[in-house]
């Protein structure tokens, strides 16, 4: 086991975990940036307005998004379990 085989596979466990993480953190972001422009606009300032809005945006995106994110981590896992055995020995 090499010191630059451990480190692939900690890049691409952190590019997977981006990749899974994108959609969910880019909806949330843009209904957040939404929400509070509309509260500056009519400065209503209530903290709680955006947590609804949020929570419906990122159902509605691992709706989209979920069979694509579970494909992603298979590939990934499978990828993995057919590296390990050549890393012990």
């Amino acid at each position: 086991m090499t010191d630059t085989a451990i480190i692939e596979i900690a890049l691409k466990t952190m590019l997977v975990a981006l990749k899974l993480s994108a959609p969910i953190l880019a909806t949330s972001l843009a209904i957040g940036f939404a929400i509070s422009l509309f509260q500056a606009m009519t400065q209503i300032q209530e903290f709680t307005l955006s947590f609804v809005p949020k929570l419906v945006g990122v159902g509605v995106a691992l709706l989209f998004c979920g069979n694509w994110m579970l494909h992603t981590l298979m590939a990934f896992t499978r990828e993995l379990f057919d590296v390990l055995p050549g890393l012990l020995a």
